[in-house]
């Protein structure tokens, strides 16, 4: 079996593109403890079922994706314990942010992501998370955030449910019996053919009225999730986000923070700067931009009533080998 998908299978990655970031920092396999080790030299390599398997270097699979290695970074270097927090994470995605944020110990994770299906399944099902998917961060508003949340946590279900008790007893019923009944056998209360044709009619109505999404329905929380939290207010706001400027989505997230709330967010140059501004494959090569959207950013925040706390080096790259930042940020007591 290929080395990613053995690494994937057999639970040692999230996904292909972190198996073969392990790949390149060292794994190697053997079928039995007296045998030597094999290093795999690359993602197509084939790994023999039911070999023991060695990561050299298993920092990329502490979390679910590169991202939580680098909040990991962020939060260490700023000292910031999530201990018990409310956490907004926008810009979900698979996860990395969330499974960094609930290991060190957060209370909930509410997510974000203008996409659909990315989050992991792993972080899905873990009751401390809220995943909302399809909500653009830069039209978040806490009305629209408790609306979609709810959504995420509950269940549709018919108005009116359908009547099982009284429909129709088929003409001949009793036939199914084996055909064996008495003289005193009374078929009055048998239903009609038509009876029975008006009860299908309106049995197949319903149905498509269903499909159409016209029938009224009531939404009703999923069981176990009845007692979650939604109070658009946290206590930290982290996110990862591209093909748009902090300075377009900062203005959505500050009334969400709690008084004296942080924020937590990745900086990407080359979505703050002009096209013109970003070399060929979106590498911003000019180290010089890097002042001009930090001075950029730190204005949008004094424009929101946020203190810069720092401005950090992310410590790890991104995966296009641009450079990265973190804003740390706080909201006033008021």
């Amino acid at each position: 079996m290929r080395a990613d998908i053995f690494l994937v299978e057999g639970g040692h990655a999230a996904t292909r593109s972190q198996a073969q970031r392990l790949i390149a920092s060292g794994v190697q396999w053997r079928l039995a403890s007296t045998m030597p080790w094999t290093r795999v030299a690359k993602n197509g390599d084939d790994i023999p079922a039911g070999a023991q398997v060695q990561l050299l270097d298993a920092a990329e699979a502490q979390y679910l994706s590169r991202g939580g290695l680098k909040l990991e970074g962020a939060l260490r270097a700023t000292g910031l314990d999530v201990s018990g927090l409310r956490c907004l994470d926008v810009g979900q995605s698979t996860g990395g942010f969330t499974d960094c944020l609930l290991q060190r110990g957060a209370a909930q994770v509410i997510g974000v992501d203008v996409g659909h299906g990315q989050l992991h399944e792993r972080l899905r099902g873990d009751a401390r998370v809220v995943a909302v998917e399809g909500l653009n961060a830069r039209h978040l508003s806490a009305e629209a955030l408790v609306e979609a949340c709810e959504e995420a946590l509950s269940e549709r279900t018919d108005a009116e449910p359908e009547d099982n008790e009284t429909q129709p007893q088929a003409p001949y019923a009793w036939m199914r019996n084996g055909g064996m009944v008495d003289d005193g056998y009374d078929d009055s209360g048998d239903a009609k053919e038509h009876e029975i044709e008006a009860f299908k009619a309106e049995r197949a109505a319903r149905q498509q009225a269903r499909a159409a999404g016209s029938l009224p329905t009531v939404r009703r929380r999923r069981a176990g999730r009845e007692g979650v939290d939604l109070t658009p207010r946290f206590d930290l706001v982290t996110g990862d986000l591209s093909f748009i400027s902090l300075t377009l989505v900062l203005p959505a997230l500050v009334p969400l923070l709690a008084p004296r709330g942080q924020l937590l967010m990745l900086v990407k140059p080359q979505f703050e700067l002009q096209p013109g501004q970003v070399g060929k494959g979106g590498i911003v090569r000019d180290a010089g931009l890097y002042a001009e959207v930090e001075q950029r950013i730190r204005a949008c925040c004094a424009q929101l009533d946020l203190a810069v706390l720092a401005w950090l080096d992310s410590p790890i790259e991104g995966g296009d080998g641009n450079r990265e930042f973190f804003l740390h940020a706080t909201r006033s007591a008021a």
